[in-house]
Protein backbone atom coordinates (compact mmCIF):
# COMPACT_ATOMS: atom_id res chain seq x y z
CA UNK A 1 0.00 0.00 0.00
CA UNK A 2 1.19 3.34 -0.64
CA UNK A 3 2.93 4.67 2.75
CA UNK A 4 1.52 7.58 2.72
CA UNK A 5 -1.88 6.91 3.33
CA UNK A 6 -0.55 6.23 6.96
CA UNK A 7 -0.49 10.32 7.56
CA UNK A 8 -4.17 10.54 6.30
CA UNK A 9 -6.25 11.97 9.39
CA UNK A 10 -9.73 10.70 9.87
CA UNK A 11 -12.58 13.05 8.06
CA UNK A 12 -13.99 15.71 10.22
CA UNK A 13 -17.31 13.56 10.47
CA UNK A 14 -15.70 10.65 11.33
CA UNK A 15 -14.45 12.06 14.58
CA UNK A 16 -17.65 13.55 14.59
CA UNK A 17 -19.42 10.14 15.13
CA UNK A 18 -16.89 8.87 17.64
CA UNK A 19 -17.32 12.26 19.42
CA UNK A 20 -21.38 11.30 19.70
CA UNK A 21 -21.71 7.67 19.53
CA UNK A 22 -22.20 6.91 23.32
CA UNK A 23 -24.01 10.08 23.60
CA UNK A 24 -27.88 9.49 24.21
CA UNK A 25 -29.51 12.95 22.87
CA UNK A 26 -33.15 13.85 24.50
CA UNK A 27 -35.85 11.29 23.68
CA UNK A 28 -38.51 14.14 23.12
CA UNK A 29 -36.82 15.75 20.69
CA UNK A 30 -36.30 15.16 16.51
CA UNK A 31 -32.40 15.15 15.24
CA UNK A 32 -31.97 18.34 13.44
CA UNK A 33 -28.60 18.29 11.77
CA UNK A 34 -26.66 21.40 11.16
CA UNK A 35 -23.05 19.60 10.55
CA UNK A 36 -23.22 18.48 6.96
CA UNK A 37 -22.89 21.65 4.06
CA UNK A 38 -25.24 19.39 1.67
CA UNK A 39 -27.47 21.88 0.23
CA UNK A 40 -31.51 20.72 0.66
CA UNK A 41 -33.05 23.57 -1.65
CA UNK A 42 -34.88 21.58 -3.77
CA UNK A 43 -32.96 21.36 -7.62
CA UNK A 44 -34.31 22.82 -10.43
CA UNK A 45 -36.98 20.80 -12.37
CA UNK A 46 -35.76 22.06 -15.27
CA UNK A 47 -32.25 20.72 -14.91
CA UNK A 48 -33.69 16.87 -13.83
CA UNK A 49 -36.03 17.47 -17.10
CA UNK A 50 -32.96 17.69 -19.27
CA UNK A 51 -30.98 14.81 -17.87
CA UNK A 52 -34.09 12.79 -18.06
CA UNK A 53 -34.20 13.81 -21.84
CA UNK A 54 -30.55 12.84 -22.45
CA UNK A 55 -31.02 9.20 -20.96
CA UNK A 56 -30.23 8.01 -23.89
CA UNK A 57 -26.84 9.06 -23.98
CA UNK A 58 -25.94 6.47 -21.62
CA UNK A 59 -24.84 4.67 -24.71
CA UNK A 60 -22.19 7.01 -25.68
CA UNK A 61 -18.32 7.10 -24.10
CA UNK A 62 -17.63 10.32 -23.10
CA UNK A 63 -14.86 12.42 -23.57
CA UNK A 64 -12.56 13.49 -20.89
CA UNK A 65 -12.07 17.25 -22.21
CA UNK A 66 -16.50 17.28 -22.49
CA UNK A 67 -18.72 18.46 -24.75
CA UNK A 68 -17.99 21.83 -26.76
CA UNK A 69 -21.34 22.73 -25.89
CA UNK A 70 -20.89 22.56 -22.03
CA UNK A 71 -17.25 24.32 -22.38
CA UNK A 72 -18.85 27.01 -24.37
CA UNK A 73 -21.74 27.47 -21.47
CA UNK A 74 -18.86 27.65 -18.70
CA UNK A 75 -17.10 30.24 -20.45
CA UNK A 76 -19.90 32.75 -20.87
CA UNK A 77 -20.90 32.26 -17.59
CA UNK A 78 -17.29 32.81 -16.59
CA UNK A 79 -17.35 36.44 -19.05
CA UNK A 80 -20.97 37.11 -17.67
CA UNK A 81 -20.38 36.63 -13.45
CA UNK A 82 -16.32 37.84 -13.47
CA UNK A 83 -16.29 40.03 -16.63
CA UNK A 84 -13.78 37.97 -18.32
CA UNK A 85 -13.59 39.88 -21.87
CA UNK A 86 -14.85 38.06 -24.87
CA UNK A 87 -11.96 36.06 -26.05
CA UNK A 88 -9.90 35.89 -22.95
CA UNK A 89 -11.00 32.08 -21.75
CA UNK A 90 -10.45 29.74 -25.51
CA UNK A 91 -13.28 27.28 -24.28
CA UNK A 92 -11.34 24.46 -25.91
CA UNK A 93 -8.02 25.67 -24.36
CA UNK A 94 -8.68 26.84 -20.63
CA UNK A 95 -12.02 25.08 -19.79
CA UNK A 96 -12.48 21.65 -18.33
CA UNK A 97 -15.53 20.01 -17.18
CA UNK A 98 -14.67 18.21 -13.61
CA UNK A 99 -16.58 15.74 -11.49
CA UNK A 100 -17.37 18.16 -8.95
CA UNK A 101 -14.50 20.41 -7.27
CA UNK A 102 -13.53 17.49 -4.75
CA UNK A 103 -12.61 15.09 -7.58
CA UNK A 104 -10.78 17.64 -9.39
CA UNK A 105 -9.16 19.32 -6.19
CA UNK A 106 -7.30 16.31 -5.17
CA UNK A 107 -6.63 15.12 -8.98
CA UNK A 108 -5.04 18.26 -9.60
CA UNK A 109 -3.00 18.77 -6.43
CA UNK A 110 -1.37 15.26 -8.31
CA UNK A 111 -0.89 16.60 -11.44
CA UNK A 112 0.40 19.25 -10.65
CA UNK A 113 3.04 18.58 -7.77
CA UNK A 114 6.89 17.79 -8.12
CA UNK A 115 7.85 14.96 -6.38
CA UNK A 116 11.32 15.03 -6.71
CA UNK A 117 10.95 19.17 -4.89
CA UNK A 118 10.39 19.57 -1.09
CA UNK A 119 7.47 21.19 -2.20
CA UNK A 120 5.07 23.00 -0.05
CA UNK A 121 0.97 23.15 -0.76
CA UNK A 122 -0.51 26.06 0.81
CA UNK A 123 -3.87 26.02 2.33
CA UNK A 124 -6.32 28.04 5.36
CA UNK A 125 -6.60 26.73 8.35
CA UNK A 126 -9.59 26.01 9.20
CA UNK A 127 -9.81 24.62 5.58
CA UNK A 128 -11.55 21.94 3.45
CA UNK A 129 -9.64 18.48 4.06
CA UNK A 130 -9.15 17.40 0.76
CA UNK A 131 -6.52 20.18 0.61
CA UNK A 132 -4.06 18.12 2.70
CA UNK A 133 -5.08 14.78 2.01
CA UNK A 134 -4.27 15.59 -1.89
CA UNK A 135 -0.98 17.42 -0.80
CA UNK A 136 0.41 14.27 1.38
CA UNK A 137 -0.64 11.75 -1.37
CA UNK A 138 1.19 14.04 -3.92
CA UNK A 139 4.53 13.65 -2.12
CA UNK A 140 4.44 16.83 -0.38
CA UNK A 141 4.23 18.69 2.87
CA UNK A 142 0.76 20.52 4.34
CA UNK A 143 1.72 23.91 5.23
CA UNK A 144 -1.94 25.94 6.85
CA UNK A 145 -1.92 29.67 7.46
CA UNK A 146 -4.57 30.49 10.22
CA UNK A 147 -7.69 32.31 9.74
CA UNK A 148 -8.11 34.63 12.89
CA UNK A 149 -10.86 36.76 13.41
CA UNK A 150 -7.67 39.58 13.82
CA UNK A 151 -7.61 39.38 10.39
CA UNK A 152 -11.26 38.96 8.93
CA UNK A 153 -10.46 35.33 9.19
CA UNK A 154 -8.67 35.13 6.05
CA UNK A 155 -4.77 34.01 6.55
CA UNK A 156 -1.46 36.99 7.33
CA UNK A 157 0.20 36.60 3.88
CA UNK A 158 2.70 39.36 4.98
CA UNK A 159 3.65 36.83 7.47
CA UNK A 160 4.41 34.18 5.11
CA UNK A 161 8.20 34.02 4.72
CA UNK A 162 10.23 34.35 1.44
CA UNK A 163 11.89 30.60 2.20
CA UNK A 164 8.24 29.36 2.74
CA UNK A 165 6.85 30.90 -0.73
CA UNK A 166 10.08 29.44 -2.39
CA UNK A 167 9.25 25.80 -1.76
CA UNK A 168 5.45 26.87 -2.26
CA UNK A 169 4.13 24.17 -5.41
CA UNK A 170 0.00 25.07 -4.83
CA UNK A 171 -1.58 28.02 -3.25
CA UNK A 172 -5.31 26.96 -2.58
CA UNK A 173 -7.73 29.61 -1.62
CA UNK A 174 -11.31 29.69 -0.52
CA UNK A 175 -12.89 32.04 -1.05
CA UNK A 176 -15.89 32.46 0.53
CA UNK A 177 -13.87 30.02 2.90
CA UNK A 178 -15.28 26.92 4.60
CA UNK A 179 -16.08 27.53 7.33
CA UNK A 180 -15.47 30.85 8.17
CA UNK A 181 -17.40 32.52 5.17
CA UNK A 182 -14.84 34.99 4.45
CA UNK A 183 -14.34 36.34 0.94
CA UNK A 184 -10.55 36.80 -0.19
CA UNK A 185 -10.34 40.92 -0.74
CA UNK A 186 -9.72 42.23 -4.82
CA UNK A 187 -6.01 43.52 -3.75
CA UNK A 188 -5.24 40.81 -1.85
CA UNK A 189 -5.85 38.34 -4.83
CA UNK A 190 -3.77 40.59 -6.86
CA UNK A 191 -1.08 40.75 -4.57
CA UNK A 192 -0.70 36.39 -4.54
CA UNK A 193 -0.68 36.77 -8.71
CA UNK A 194 2.65 38.74 -8.03
CA UNK A 195 3.89 36.33 -5.51
CA UNK A 196 3.36 33.62 -7.58
CA UNK A 197 5.38 35.12 -10.09
CA UNK A 198 8.29 36.33 -8.35
CA UNK A 199 8.19 32.87 -7.08
CA UNK A 200 6.58 30.32 -9.19
CA UNK A 201 3.81 28.74 -7.94
CA UNK A 202 -0.06 27.85 -9.14
CA UNK A 203 -2.69 29.49 -7.54
CA UNK A 204 -5.80 26.88 -6.70
CA UNK A 205 -9.01 29.25 -6.23
CA UNK A 206 -11.39 27.28 -4.73
CA UNK A 207 -14.57 29.00 -5.49
CA UNK A 208 -17.55 26.54 -5.08
CA UNK A 209 -19.56 29.16 -2.85
CA UNK A 210 -19.13 32.10 -4.77
CA UNK A 211 -22.73 32.21 -5.70
CA UNK A 212 -23.46 31.86 -1.87
CA UNK A 213 -23.51 36.24 -1.12
CA UNK A 214 -26.02 38.45 0.18
CA UNK A 215 -25.42 42.00 -1.52
CA UNK A 216 -26.85 41.75 -5.24
CA UNK A 217 -24.67 44.69 -5.76
CA UNK A 218 -21.56 43.55 -4.71
CA UNK A 219 -21.17 39.82 -6.04
CA UNK A 220 -17.87 38.41 -4.72
CA UNK A 221 -15.06 38.52 -6.59
CA UNK A 222 -12.94 35.14 -7.87
CA UNK A 223 -9.85 34.39 -8.91
CA UNK A 224 -10.92 35.34 -12.82
CA UNK A 225 -11.69 38.90 -11.66
CA UNK A 226 -8.18 39.81 -10.78
CA UNK A 227 -6.53 38.49 -13.78
CA UNK A 228 -9.15 40.77 -15.47
CA UNK A 229 -8.08 43.82 -13.20
CA UNK A 230 -4.48 43.12 -14.23
CA UNK A 231 -4.89 42.52 -17.67
CA UNK A 232 -3.89 38.92 -17.68
CA UNK A 233 -5.58 37.61 -20.51
CA UNK A 234 -3.28 34.16 -20.65
CA UNK A 235 -4.76 33.53 -16.98
CA UNK A 236 -0.97 32.64 -15.78
CA UNK A 237 -0.72 30.59 -12.69
CA UNK A 238 -4.20 30.51 -12.27
CA UNK A 239 -6.61 28.14 -12.03
CA UNK A 240 -10.56 28.11 -10.46
CA UNK A 241 -12.49 25.71 -9.41
CA UNK A 242 -16.45 26.05 -9.45
CA UNK A 243 -19.42 23.66 -9.05
CA UNK A 244 -23.35 23.22 -9.37
CA UNK A 245 -23.59 21.95 -6.15
CA UNK A 246 -24.12 24.87 -3.81
CA UNK A 247 -25.19 27.17 -6.27
CA UNK A 248 -27.59 25.24 -8.20
CA UNK A 249 -28.41 22.70 -5.66
CA UNK A 250 -26.84 19.63 -7.49
CA UNK A 251 -24.89 17.63 -5.16
CA UNK A 252 -25.50 14.53 -6.62
CA UNK A 253 -24.97 15.64 -10.12
CA UNK A 254 -21.08 16.28 -9.41
CA UNK A 255 -20.48 18.52 -12.29
CA UNK A 256 -18.61 21.53 -11.92
CA UNK A 257 -15.26 22.94 -13.83
CA UNK A 258 -12.05 23.96 -14.18
CA UNK A 259 -10.93 27.28 -15.88
CA UNK A 260 -7.42 29.47 -16.25
CA UNK A 261 -3.88 29.05 -17.29
CA UNK A 262 -4.11 26.75 -20.32
CA UNK A 263 -0.03 25.70 -19.65
CA UNK A 264 -1.20 23.97 -16.68
CA UNK A 265 -5.10 22.61 -18.15
CA UNK A 266 -3.41 20.87 -21.07
CA UNK A 267 -1.09 18.75 -19.00
CA UNK A 268 -4.17 18.41 -16.43
CA UNK A 269 -6.33 16.90 -19.28
CA UNK A 270 -3.57 14.80 -20.03
CA UNK A 271 -3.56 13.41 -16.27
CA UNK A 272 -7.22 13.39 -16.74
CA UNK A 273 -7.31 11.21 -19.63
CA UNK A 274 -4.95 8.68 -17.90
CA UNK A 275 -7.38 8.81 -14.44
CA UNK A 276 -10.69 7.56 -16.14
CA UNK A 277 -12.93 10.50 -14.91
CA UNK A 278 -14.89 11.64 -17.73
CA UNK A 279 -18.46 13.26 -17.23
CA UNK A 280 -20.99 11.02 -18.56
CA UNK A 281 -23.08 12.74 -21.52
CA UNK A 282 -26.56 13.63 -19.50
CA UNK A 283 -24.48 15.31 -16.95
CA UNK A 284 -23.16 17.29 -19.15
CA UNK A 285 -25.97 18.46 -21.02
CA UNK A 286 -27.85 18.81 -17.94
CA UNK A 287 -24.95 20.77 -16.66
CA UNK A 288 -25.46 22.95 -19.84
CA UNK A 289 -29.07 24.01 -18.60
CA UNK A 290 -27.82 24.73 -15.46
CA UNK A 291 -25.09 26.94 -15.99
CA UNK A 292 -27.13 28.55 -18.65
CA UNK A 293 -30.00 30.00 -16.13
CA UNK A 294 -29.57 32.57 -13.14
CA UNK A 295 -33.13 33.14 -11.98
CA UNK A 296 -32.75 29.83 -9.62
CA UNK A 297 -29.08 31.06 -8.61
CA UNK A 298 -30.87 34.26 -7.28
CA UNK A 299 -34.16 32.06 -5.83
CA UNK A 300 -31.38 30.05 -3.93
CA UNK A 301 -29.60 33.04 -2.62
CA UNK A 302 -32.87 34.71 -1.08
CA UNK A 303 -33.55 31.68 0.18
CA UNK A 304 -30.38 31.63 2.36
CA UNK A 305 -30.72 35.33 3.19
CA UNK A 306 -34.08 34.38 4.61
CA UNK A 307 -32.29 31.65 6.69
CA UNK A 308 -29.61 33.75 7.87
CA UNK A 309 -31.99 36.32 9.00
CA UNK A 310 -34.04 34.94 10.80
CA UNK A 311 -31.52 32.73 12.50
CA UNK A 312 -29.29 35.27 13.65
CA UNK A 313 -31.95 36.92 14.98
CA UNK A 314 -32.45 34.07 17.71
CA UNK A 315 -28.75 33.42 18.18
CA UNK A 316 -27.11 37.00 18.14
CA UNK A 317 -28.19 37.75 21.59
CA UNK A 318 -26.78 34.77 23.12
CA UNK A 319 -24.05 33.53 21.24
CA UNK A 320 -20.56 35.29 18.98
CA UNK A 321 -21.77 34.97 15.94
CA UNK A 322 -21.82 37.18 12.75
CA UNK A 323 -23.30 36.90 9.51
CA UNK A 324 -20.77 35.88 6.96
CA UNK A 325 -19.10 37.25 3.72
CA UNK A 326 -20.73 34.33 1.72
CA UNK A 327 -21.35 30.74 2.07
CA UNK A 328 -23.94 28.89 4.03
CA UNK A 329 -22.16 28.62 7.38
CA UNK A 330 -22.26 30.44 10.97
CA UNK A 331 -18.80 30.20 12.43
CA UNK A 332 -19.53 30.92 16.05
CA UNK A 333 -17.57 31.48 19.17
CA UNK A 334 -18.42 29.18 21.75
CA UNK A 335 -18.57 29.42 25.66
CA UNK A 336 -15.57 26.38 26.52
CA UNK A 337 -14.32 24.12 24.52
CA UNK A 338 -16.07 23.01 21.38
CA UNK A 339 -15.86 19.57 21.61
CA UNK A 340 -17.75 19.38 24.72
CA UNK A 341 -20.23 22.24 23.10
CA UNK A 342 -21.26 19.65 20.48
CA UNK A 343 -21.23 17.02 22.48
CA UNK A 344 -23.82 18.60 25.33
CA UNK A 345 -25.73 20.39 22.63
CA UNK A 346 -26.04 17.10 21.09
CA UNK A 347 -27.26 15.35 24.20
CA UNK A 348 -29.76 18.35 25.42
CA UNK A 349 -30.74 19.07 22.32
CA UNK A 350 -30.36 16.77 19.47
CA UNK A 351 -28.50 19.17 17.01
CA UNK A 352 -25.65 18.68 15.40
CA UNK A 353 -22.80 20.93 14.82
CA UNK A 354 -19.56 20.20 14.09
CA UNK A 355 -16.28 21.59 16.44
CA UNK A 356 -14.08 24.09 15.06
CA UNK A 357 -11.40 22.08 15.86
CA UNK A 358 -12.09 19.08 14.03
CA UNK A 359 -11.70 21.70 10.45
CA UNK A 360 -8.49 22.77 11.59
CA UNK A 361 -4.59 21.78 12.40
CA UNK A 362 -2.85 22.83 15.37
CA UNK A 363 0.53 24.86 14.71
CA UNK A 364 2.50 25.90 16.95
CA UNK A 365 -0.07 25.37 19.94
CA UNK A 366 -2.13 27.04 18.26
CA UNK A 367 -5.31 25.59 16.41
CA UNK A 368 -7.70 28.55 15.12
CA UNK A 369 -11.02 26.51 15.03
CA UNK A 370 -10.33 25.99 18.88
CA UNK A 371 -13.69 27.58 20.95
CA UNK A 372 -15.72 28.11 17.80
CA UNK A 373 -18.35 25.38 15.92
CA UNK A 374 -19.60 25.65 12.54
CA UNK A 375 -23.14 25.40 11.75
CA UNK A 376 -24.65 25.11 8.00
CA UNK A 377 -27.77 26.71 7.40
CA UNK A 378 -28.97 24.02 4.68
CA UNK A 379 -32.07 22.52 6.06
CA UNK A 380 -35.54 24.17 5.44
CA UNK A 381 -36.24 27.52 7.29
CA UNK A 382 -38.56 26.33 10.25
CA UNK A 383 -35.88 23.25 10.79
CA UNK A 384 -33.30 25.99 10.97
CA UNK A 385 -35.11 28.58 13.44
CA UNK A 386 -35.87 25.59 15.18
CA UNK A 387 -32.51 24.59 15.68
CA UNK A 388 -31.48 28.24 16.66
CA UNK A 389 -34.20 28.09 18.89
CA UNK A 390 -32.96 25.30 20.65
CA UNK A 391 -29.51 26.48 20.35
CA UNK A 392 -30.67 29.35 22.44
CA UNK A 393 -32.44 27.49 25.04
CA UNK A 394 -29.24 25.38 25.79
CA UNK A 395 -27.34 28.46 25.77
CA UNK A 396 -29.35 30.04 27.91
CA UNK A 397 -29.28 27.22 30.61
Amino acid sequence: MNNALNQLQPYPFEKLRALLGSVQPAADKRAIALSIGEPKHESPAFVAQALADSLKQMAVYPTTVGLPALRQAITRWCEQRFGVPAGWLDADKHVLPVNGTREALFAFTQAVVNRSDDGLVISPNPFYQIYEGAALLAGATPHYLPCLDSNGFNPDFDAVSAETWQRCQILFLCSPGNPTGALVPMETLKKLIALADQYDFVIAADECYSELYFDEQSPPPGLLSACVELGRSDFKRCVVFHSLSKRSNLPGLRSGFVAGDAEIIKPFLLYRTYHGCAMPVQTQLASIAAWNDEEHVLANRDLYREKFDAVLAILAPVLDVQRPDGGFYLWAKVPGDDAAFTRDLFEAQHVTVVPGSYLSREVDGVNPGAGRVRMALVAPLAECVEAAERIRAFLQK
